[in-house]
């Protein structure tokens, strides 16, 4: 396998991935010098994600227009317009609107990096391949929040923007030097009115979600817009089944492999979504520990994601998919249920160790979905895939942070107090529940399932399993 391509398309994705949650920790620090308060200030939080949820279902459309290359480098320009106008934001509004453009650059370089991958590498290779695609999205939350603290402490907040200048220059060239010419291709009109009923589901939906479970506007307004999403979700199904075109292929949805990736990856997410914000939330006020002490007991999960690549492509191709999705996705899920568990009294040394190995079979679980996703894909329908599965990321990851909160504020209304401990410990056991239910999709995959990705059942001979261990490397 060609390690260079997944490296580069790494370290963009570990800049997009990082930079949406490092913002987190700076918020105050950021309003006080725009005038402005830090739950105002979550606006900026809600535009990035609303911007993600809009323009991601035309990236599909966009590689294959103006070639997948282009469009990733591009993707990365923006994004780093966006941060510059961030770093000298001097205002709300115009704060605001810097990060929705940070987004429409996110948007494109998530689900085209991952089309680059999929098309430059073969089959046999894509776990392996994806197993290095994976580490930015779980390593990124995780490191956000103590390297967000340390520059606002040390150095000041505009740093956590201009620091990308650099890195995506350097994506730039990298980009340019190393990955393969994908020459534009033959596509049908961009089907507009499709494009505006998407956008108006996914925004709506994640721009709701995230005013409910971050009280920036009254909740009402998040309740409103969910109905906006999911009305105008209908429509666009009511719209794809008479469409030529449609922007959004739905009909991939009839493959079995494909619609138990999507819908099993995105039952987990739900709850791997809610982590990285039950976690932190849970040191700092149920332990009383500072944010960056909380930081850096959640950075071994990194390690461990970190660590699991050199081993996942091995896994996969000794069990198959289906085992280890289903066993993947329980013991995950029971490692969520451990977290309901800590206590200040936890020993930090066995707190660490299960956040090692939760680390370690979340990294294993989103290396098989992201590549099961694409097992039974044509090559002609990557660009189709892409963006589907990018828009359910997206969505579960938000339903995943407002349960997470709405858990939180009905469990404080019962007792009739502040946040205490035993209300994290009850949201983690939850969100673990629901995690653990994606093993019900995965129940259903034939044994044999994405057999030509993960080659299982081909181990025939020593030599094949020695070539195997230098896969997963």
């Amino acid at each position: 396998m060609n390690r260079i391509i997944p490296l580069i398309l790494a370290v963009a994705l570990f800049m997009e991935n990082m930079d949406s949650t490092v913002i987190a920790t700076s918020l105050p620090a950021i309003a006080v010098d725009i005038h402005t308060s830090p739950i105002a200030l979550k606006l900026a939080l809600t535009a990035y994600l609303v911007s993600l949820a809009i323009f991601i279902p035309i990236s599909g459309w966009m590689a294959d227009r103006f070639g997948a290359k282009t469009v990733f480098r591009a993707a990365i320009g923006v994004f780093i317009a966006g941060s510059v106008a961030c770093a000298f934001s001097n205002s709300l509004p115009a704060f605001v609107v810097s990060r929705f453009l940070q987004g429409i650059g996110g948007a494109m370089m998530t689900p085209v990096g991952r089309l680059v991958l999929v098309r430059a590498t073969p089959k046999s290779e894509l776990v392996a391949a994806m197993s290095w695609l994976t580490v930015p999205a779980l390593v990124g939350p995780l490191v956000g929040p103590p390297i967000g603290g340390f520059i606002t402490t040390y150095l000041t907040w505009h740093w956590i923007f201009l620091i990308n200048v650099p890195i995506g220059l350097l994506g730039i060239w990298l980009a340019t030097r190393f990955l393969p010419e994908t020459e534009p291709a033959e596509t049908p009109p961009l089907d507009f009115p499709g494009f505006v009923l998407s956008g108006l589901a996914a925004s709506g939906v994640v721009f709701g979600l995230s005013v409910v479970s971050l009280p920036a506007l009254p909740p009402m307004a998040g309740f409103i817009t969910v109905t906006v999403g999911v009305i105008s979700g209908v429509l666009y199904l009511i719209h794809a089944r008479r469409a030529k075109n449609p922007l959004l292929a739905l009909e991939l949805f009839r493959n079995q492999v494909f619609r138990s990736s999507v819908l099993g990856g995105s039952l987990f997410r739900i709850g791997i979504g809610a982590v990285p914000f039950l976690l932190p939330l849970m040191f700092q006020i149920g332990f009383g520990l500072t944010p960056f002490q909380s930081g850096m007991i959640t950075f071994v999960s990194a390690i461990g994601a970190i660590g699991m690549k050199f081993v996942t492509a091995l896994l996969f191709r000794l069990a198959g998919f289906r085992r280890v999705l289903i066993w993947g996705s329980l013991v995950a899920a029971a490692s969520i249920a451990i977290y309901g568990l800590f206590t200040p009294d936890t020993p930090y040394v066995l707190m660490l160790a299960i956040l090692l190995v939760g680390g370690f079979i979340r990294s294993m679980f989103f290396t098989g979905v992201n590549a099961l996703s694409y097992a039974e894909i044509t090559p002609a329908d990557t660009s189709k895939a892409t963006p589907i599965t990018a828009v359910f990321q997206q969505l579960s990851i938000a339903l995943g942070v407002a349960l997470a909160g709405g858990i939180l504020e009905v469990s404080t209304s019962i007792h009739g107090g502040p946040l205490t401990l035993s209300d994290f410990h009850i949201a983690f056991f939850i969100v673990a529940a629901v995690s653990a239910a994606a093993s019900i999709t995965f129940m259903r995959l034939a044994p044999e399932a994405g057999s030509a990705v993960s080659g299982h059942g081909r181990l025939t001979t020593p030599k094949t399993l020695e070539s195997v261990g230098t896969a997963g490397k």
